[in-house]
């Protein structure tokens, strides 16, 4: 039996708890924030985190992320990868590269 992709183990284990009820897009975008702001706190006072508690905060960060795109029929992969070309065209190389300068200020 083939190991079921991400949106499927997540669809999975959502659909075992009857939680899709509560997965509207204003709450998964606000689990999504809570839950980045756990990540950060893990570096709020030292660069120096506990690489298991990173591994799990971002795991949250990116399940609510993942339950977010299946409701709203979007393919992760393929919105990061159009996002992606559009800030190609914002930060050209030539410009951008070795810099952390806004685009708007290349």
């Amino acid at each position: 039996m083939a190991t079921p992709t991400i949106h499927e183990a997540l669809a999975a284990f959502v659909a075992e708890r009857d939680w899709a009820q509560f997965h509207t897009p204003e709450n998964l975008a606000k689990s999504i924030s809570i839950e980045a702001a756990e990540l950060l706190e893990l570096f709020q006072w030292s660069p120096d985190a506990d690489e298991q508690q990173i591994q799990d905060e971002l795991a949250d960060v990116l399940t609510y992320a993942y339950l977010l795109a299946a409701r709203l029929k979007l393919n992760p992969d393929d919105i990061v990868r159009a996002k992606l070309a559009k800030t190609r065209e914002k930060y050209p190389v030539e410009k951008s590269r070795g810099t952390s300068t806004k685009y708007d200020q290349l």
